[in-house]
């Protein structure tokens, strides 16, 4: 039976199959949490997007609990094995750098892994979802450290938490808006881009050359026009979980 990779988040999962080394087509769910995705609508699209059955699922999730758990229960009824990653000391010639590798998010650490693997040297990881999220890893393998911040997304919806009147979801990035919808979008997305090149700049300085950027997650796109030097990849996560299984099989 086939192996499947799924990385769980607070509003898509996105499963593929396990080839070779790293991540096959990628399927890609949103959900935006319990509320937008049921259990039988989450089977109804396993149903759709899987194999009947399915011989070992590695599973990656940053997402809630109630989330994971719901994923869990619909996977068991297909699944012969279910293996849910973990933020390893070490992997693959990646060394973390928290003092409690535990305590950093899966997906980063699997971004990191599939990063090197695009890579042959120093990187610097941007993922774009609910949070921004950036690690700079050296060309020995070494992670540096890495950085937090509210998404373009996030930010809007604090906006809008405590400020009902301005707009959710309005707007585009222009230089100079005329408009309150293109203001927040400009305002949100500007402020990403910058934290990014700033992180860009202090990568440069801190390993005395300048550092190849890979972006992933459902945000990272629209930040891509004020980022020219960066590279999308989508299935970068993925792609790590794919190095995770071969290590732990």
């Amino acid at each position: 039976m086939s192996a499947w990779l799924f990385d769980l988040g607070n509003t898509r999962l996105k499963c593929a199959p396990l080839a070779g080394d790293r991540a096959g087509a990628v399927t890609a769910l949103a959900h935006d949490g319990l509320e937008g995705l049921d259990a039988d609508a989450l089977h109804a699209r396993l149903d759709a997007a899987l194999p009947a059955r399915i011989g070992t699922a590695h599973v990656a999730s940053v997402a809630r609990e109630p989330l994971r758990v719901a994923l869990l229960d619909a996977l068991t009824r297909r699944c012969a094995r279910i293996e849910l990653a973990r933020t390893l000391p070490g992997l693959d010639g990646l060394r973390i750098a928290y003092a409690e590798p535990s305590r950093l998010g899966v997906d980063r650490f699997l971004a990191m892994l599939g990063a090197r693997r695009q890579v042959h040297g120093a990187v610097l990881v941007c993922g774009v979802g609910t949070a921004i999220t950036l690690d700079l890893v050296d060309a020995d393998g070494r992670h540096r450290g890495g950085r937090i911040a509210p998404s373009p997304d996030l930010m809007r919806e604090a906006l809008h938490a405590r400020a009902p009147h301005l707009p959710l979801q309005a707007g585009s990035w222009v230089d100079w808006a005329c408009d309150t919808g293109d203001a927040l979008a400009s305002g949100c997305l500007g402020a990403a881009a910058a934290l990014v090149r700033e992180a860009q700049a202090t990568a440069a300085a801190t390993l005395g050359s300048g550092v190849p950027l890979l972006m992933h997650g459902g945000g990272a796109r629209a930040l891509l026009p004020a980022l020219p030097q960066a590279r999308e990849l989508p299935a970068l996560v993925l792609d790590g979980l794919a190095i995770w299984a071969g290590a732990v099989r």
